[in-house]
């Protein structure tokens, strides 16, 4: 049910991060705890790393509501150190209501003003705060798509996403 300042594109969000956040779940509760620091090329995050970034991405679905840019060079990026993937998912859930809950909040003409993502001068992105909503959403799915590589290397059977899988026929 929709709030009095809830319209249907902040409904639309929601939902979406609702769907996404079930797939997101089934990924990271198959993360091994003795892989965090295995990475499959040396450029590429470790383990901890990427899961980290996925944990932490719905939150920005906050951070972009309330706010009108991240500048890394203002404010370079500490990801939450996890020891166990109790933390992990414990920061998924907490990063995960933090966002739905503003997104909640929010009404359709919250998304319209400019959030800039920039790293000092150089602007990487200057978009609606709505059209960033979703490169947000687009970024966990791009990067749950990595986990699910490291997963497969590591021969851990892949959930379902948007249907079966080779390793979860029945979904």
């Amino acid at each position: 049910m929709m709030t009095t300042t809830q319209t249907q594109l902040t409904e639309m969000l929601r939902k979406e991060m609702e769907q996404e956040a079930r797939t997101t779940r089934k990924m990271l509760e198959r993360v091994p705890e003795d892989k965090y620091d295995w990475r499959p090329h040396p450029k590429s995050m470790t383990m901890m790393q990427l899961t980290t970034h996925i944990a932490e991405l719905p939150s920005w679905v906050s951070m972009i509501l309330h706010t009108d840019e991240l500048d890394f060079a203002a404010a370079p990026y500490q990801p939450t150190v996890i020891t166990h993937n109790g933390e992990l998912l414990a920061l998924f859930e907490q990063s995960l209501e933090s966002g739905k809950a503003d997104l909640a909040r929010a009404a359709d003409e919250d998304l319209l003003p400019t959030w800039t993502l920039r790293n000092g001068d150089e602007i990487y992105s200057a978009t609606s705060k709505g059209e960033f909503i979703r490169i947000t959403f687009s970024q966990i799915v791009h990067h749950r798509a990595q986990l699910g590589v490291y997963l497969r290397l590591l021969d851990i059977p892949i959930p379902g996403s948007y249907g079966p899988s080779a390793d979860d026929p029945n979904f």
